[in-house]
């Protein structure tokens, strides 16, 4: 039985506040603190003296992330943000005037200008409109054409809380020869994600939302197969084999995600994303999902009993962890600020609430919740 008594030590945070928005910024972990505090100290004390424990601490971090997607921890890099990470293939496929990219209508705005920002080159963007709250995978495979070079999707939609079919639109994919790319981040630490077993061909997430680490430092995964294929982009000292042999220049990539790394990392930040990792595993990922699901099953019945409208998909395959409500008639942005008076955060999008628990909170403070939402009624 797990005590989330107990867990919630781990999260500052509960101190003060009831907190649903990690669909936006999450807090940190206490150890992620911890972590930061650690590094900024020893740095403040030594300068780089230290640097070999902190270059094998972020290697540490590498293997724990690739754990997470079960990934060989050479195809994980790590970037800034997820917008990073998808500009890695989006500025480094061979493109060819007349392709075209599919995505979806509502995507976040980083899964949507990269490809964009393609049309000087005759490159053209398809954006795929929903069906309420769906993305059709009819829809997606009908937008696909024999120019389509690639389909790029997030795990799960920012506004909606759609989850999308990771591994039918992959096989759509596959069997036409398309790379599929995925923004995780609305998903990763919440739901599982395994790219040994997933079709997917690059992926990219921040582990500022469910993976509860500081913003800016973020991770990339490619398969390994697909490295000479994209032209490497933003080249530094750190993309080449031996890269630490400062005075001998010899321009030989490294021959995995490694070779984007291309200079030095954002230390602090990765050692705490490694430290909320290792709250979470230790709390283990199955207990962590299910948890989640279980938190977003509750607020929908109140919602739903309280008047709200659950926009959401909450299908077995199609829920996640984010909950998009509807209150017509209501302002979300004075909702928002009468939580935020009373202690709650939650956020609204596309003209709606939107509500992101994570596997600490409690259905005491999703009951909190609804009563100030219910009183701003009154």
């Amino acid at each position: 039985m797990v005590d989330w008594t107990d867990i919630r030590k781990e999260f500052p945070v509960t101190r003060r506040w009831a907190y649903f928005d990690h669909a936006a910024v999450a807090p940190i972990t206490a150890r992620a603190q911890a972590a930061l505090a650690d590094w900024s100290r020893d740095v403040a004390e030594n300068g780089d003296v230290n640097e070999s424990r902190w270059v094998e601490r972020v290697e540490a971090v590498r293997r724990q992330v690739a754990d997470l997607l079960n990934a060989a921890p050479l195809d994980v890099a790590f970037v800034k943000n997820t917008s990073e990470g998808i500009g890695i293939v989006a500025e480094g496929f061979p493109w060819a005037a007349g392709d075209n990219i599919v995505t979806a209508e509502e995507e976040y705005p980083a899964n949507i200008y990269p490809w964009m920002n393609l049309a000087g080159r005759g490159v053209e963007l398809r954006r795929v409109p929903s069906r309420g709250p769906r993305v059709a995978i009819d829809d997606i495979a009908a937008a696909i054409d024999s120019h389509t070079r690639i389909v790029s999707l997030s795990h799960v939609e920012f506004a909606s809380g759609f989850r999308n079919d990771l591994e039918a639109v992959g096989a759509i994919c596959r069997s036409r020869d398309i790379l599929f790319v995925v923004d995780a981040i609305q998903g990763l630490g919440a739901l599982p994600l395994d790219v040994s077993k997933l079709p997917v061909d690059a992926l990219s997430a921040d582990g500022h939302k469910w993976l509860l680490g500081p913003e800016g430092a973020g991770i990339f995964y490619l398969r390994r197969e697909l490295v000479d294929r994209l032209h490497p982009i933003g080249i530094g000292w750190n993309s080449v084999v031996g890269s630490r042999r400062f005075s001998k220049i010899d321009f030989q990539l490294k021959p995995h995600a490694g070779r984007w790394e291309s200079g030095s990392l954002n230390v602090g930040g990765v050692l705490a994303l490694g430290a909320s990792l290792g709250v979470l595993n230790d709390i283990g990922w199955p207990v962590i999902q299910q948890r989640v699901m279980s938190l977003t099953d509750y607020l929908c019945e109140r919602a739903a009993a309280t008047g709200l409208q659950v926009f959401s998909s909450r299908l077995l395959q199609e829920r996640s962890s984010i909950v998009s409500l509807m209150a017509p008639g209501w302002d979300p942005q004075a909702i928002k600020r009468r939580c935020r008076d009373a202690g709650i955060v939650i956020n609204h999008r596309a003209g709606r609430l939107r509500f992101s628990p994570h596997a600490y909170n409690t259905e005491d403070e999703l009951d909190r919740a609804i009563e100030v939402i219910e009183s701003a009624r009154d």
